[in-house]
């Protein structure tokens, strides 16, 4: 039986911390205050009459929402901001995005109008129909 090389073990852990540490300067570093920290992850789907696109935005409640359609893109602007019960606790790791965020899609190039939106179970479903 062989054991094993520690060498591995020490490389695997030092790419891990420098993710981290990746991570924590996206989020706590945000020059000129209200700088985009992240974007949202999103699906896109057509259908013979839609377009729709759903973002993941877990913890984003809509008063800090804002979606609009301009110039051919959709945009989605926000803040996802750190829970109450998070300000007086002891942190142990924040690893869902949290901050400023805005996301831009191109559009295609037919008519689109902004139908509806709907925050629900932590994603923005928007509706576009086709003209």
């Amino acid at each position: 039986m062989t054991t094993p090389d520690p060498r591995h073990w020490m490389w695997n852990e030092a790419l891990s911390m420098i993710e981290r540490a990746e991570q924590l300067h996206r989020r706590f570093i945000e020059p000129g205050g209200n700088a985009t920290c992240w974007q949202p992850p999103v699906d896109i789907f057509e259908t013979e009459n839609d377009l729709w696109i759903i973002a993941a935005l877990p913890g984003v409640d809509s008063g800090d929402l804002s979606v609009s359609v301009e110039g051919g893109h959709l945009r989605m602007t926000g803040q996802r901001r750190l829970p109450r019960a998070a300000r007086v606790a002891d942190i142990h790791r924040l690893e869902i995005p949290r901050g400023h965020f805005e996301r831009s899609i191109r559009l295609p190039d037919f008519p689109l109008t902004l139908d509806h939106s709907e925050l629900a179970h932590g994603c923005l479903v928007i509706r576009l129909a086709k003209a």
